[in-house]
């Protein structure tokens, strides 16, 4: 080489470049083909074993013992296909009936001349459009025939929901449902108002009305809170929405806390950050398990209150989102995966038959599945470089390990966090409609009526039922009576009757 002896020393250190350069070609390239697959690749996590077999070859991703090949095996069987249910199941009994008699022509035309024998049915869904009405109350006036100089008698007026307002439970109700249930941002609920049926209700009005109606909430709210501290299993998650920050010309990022008790409520509550300080308020004394992913405020959080009496859990549809990602990489993320579906399996079974021991199956079959796990993952972790797919996934579930471990010594826990995952998705839907929330304040609002509308939906509940009921009692509620008129109040109220 001109001007320069290669020397031993400088040759070594171009194969150590070279090598450098190689390994982060590589990482590189792995991270490209990551960001194409999730721009164009499918969404769904869901893994065919066969698919991983003819990927990686078979043995590469087959289990090392009998007793695991027998349960990949029966990972592979296919679902049940649905059963096609008949229409008198989907369309309720009680449904109000509209009758139409069509008589025949010529029966209409010589009615004395044919006998009825019979007839044909037929019947058809229909629906009738929302329609607007006033409701005028009426108070008569009265006076005392014997002395009319005493003043007149008239009944007392009934209390409106919000002051100085026309707005009728039914309307408020119809609005929340269609923003917060049906994602209709209150300027499109406007426009259809006014274009079908004539009625000019301003966006800015209905937006005021939620935000008083919300405050009113609040004691129902703030009664659920109780109702979800005092249950012994929470699963909790995070979600990112934006608000405008007036005078600063660009939007700020908030975040929907979700509070998910099993069987009982799922509570929102809205923060301007994600630090742990946002999860004082709710888990204040409250005893029992905590799931959630691997974000790093839940422990910061115990390291604040150490004296805090709670036990964290993970959740694997984390641990296994990792290893899906990372599963056109290496063979050990597609055995992996086929592991993880085993314990999902296992799960299944359980749901199908809730008489059965939760605890001491998972001890029995799930334990086992999880031993291989861990030791497959402890042992090839050297052998994956920490920022590669693979090497995130290990290192992820190795650290939350003794977590992710929780959920099979308690019978009431489930595997993984979906539950809590599928409260949020009605925010993420309205979320694509109406972007942001207008305020920081509005964000408080928003979290009062997910709060209602989702634990409705979580209970079974009607939640127009539910809203044209206990909203007409707000004005008559105390902080003291709010807890009587929580979903899950409510339907235990009403199941008693």
């Amino acid at each position: 080489m001109h001007g320069m002896d290669l020397t031993a020393e400088n040759f070594n250190e171009l194969q150590a470049h070279n090598k450098r350069l190689k390994v982060e070609n590589r990482l590189l390239n792995q991270k490209l083909q990551y960001l194409l697959g999730k721009l164009f690749g499918k969404s769904s996590e869901k893994i065919n074993p066969d698919q991983l077999a003819l990927e990686f070859g078979v043995d590469s991703v087959a289990p090392d013992t009998p007793e695991a090949a027998a349960e990949v095996e029966e990972v592979a069987v296919p679902r049940k296909k649905r059963k096609h249910r008949p229409l008198s199941e989907r369309i309720p009994e009680d449904l109000p009936v509209e009758e139409v008699v069509i008589e025949p022509e010529e029966v209409l035309a010589e009615p004395e001349a044919f006998r009825r024998i019979g007839e044909e049915v037929t019947e058809e869904l229909d629906v009738v459009p929302t329609k607007f009405f006033k409701r005028r109350t009426i108070r008569p006036k009265y006076v005392r025939k014997a002395d009319r100089s005493l003043p007149p008698v008239v009944a007392p007026a009934p209390k409106r929901i919000i002051d100085n307002s026309y707005a009728s439970a039914g309307l408020l109700a119809n609005i929340v449902l269609a923003k917060y249930a049906d994602h209709l941002p209150l300027y499109r609920q406007s426009q259809i108002n006014k274009t079908r049926f004539g009625v000019d209700i301003s966006r800015q009005t209905m937006a005021d009305w939620m935000f008083r109606l919300a405050q009113m909430l609040a004691m129902i709210y703030e009664a659920m809170r109780e109702e979800i501290r005092a249950c012994n299993y929470l699963q909790i998650d995070e979600t990112p929405v934006r608000y405008q920050n007036p005078g600063s010309g660009k939007c700020g990022q908030g975040y929907l806390w979700p509070y998910h008790a099993p069987g009982k409520a799922v509570f929102f509550e809205w923060h301007t950050g994600r630090a742990s300080e946002c999860l004082d308020k709710t888990l204040a004394g409250f005893e029992g398990i905590v799931q959630s992913d691997g974000y790093s405020a839940y422990g910061a959080y115990k390291k604040r209150h150490p004296e805090a009496q709670i036990e964290y859990a993970a959740c694997w549809a984390h641990a296994r989102r990792k290893f899906h990602e990372a599963r056109s990489e290496s063979p050990l993320a597609a055995q992996t995966l086929l592991e993880i579906q085993g314990l999902y399996k296992i799960e299944a079974e359980l749901r199908e038959d809730p008489g059965k021991d939760r605890r001491a199956i998972r001890q029995e079959k799930s334990v086992p599945i999880l031993q291989r796990i861990g030791l497959q993952l402890q042992a090839e972790q050297a052998a994956h470089l920490p920022k590669s797919q693979t090497g995130k996934a290990i290192n992820y579930t190795l650290n939350l390990w003794n977590k992710l471990l929780v959920y099979t010594g308690h019978a009431q826990m489930e595997i993984d966090n979906n539950l809590v995952e599928n409260a949020i998705r009605p925010t993420a839907i309205g979320k694509k409609n109406w972007l942001f929330f207008g305020s920081a304040d509005a964000g408080r609002t928003s979290a009062i009526h997910y709060t209602l509308l989702e634990t409705c939906r979580k209970l079974g509940l009607n939640p127009e039922e539910y809203l044209r009921d206990i909203l007409p009692k707000l004005p008559h509620m105390t902080n003291h009576t709010a807890k009587d008129y929580t979903p899950a109040a409510w339907k235990a109220a009403r199941e008693n009757q």
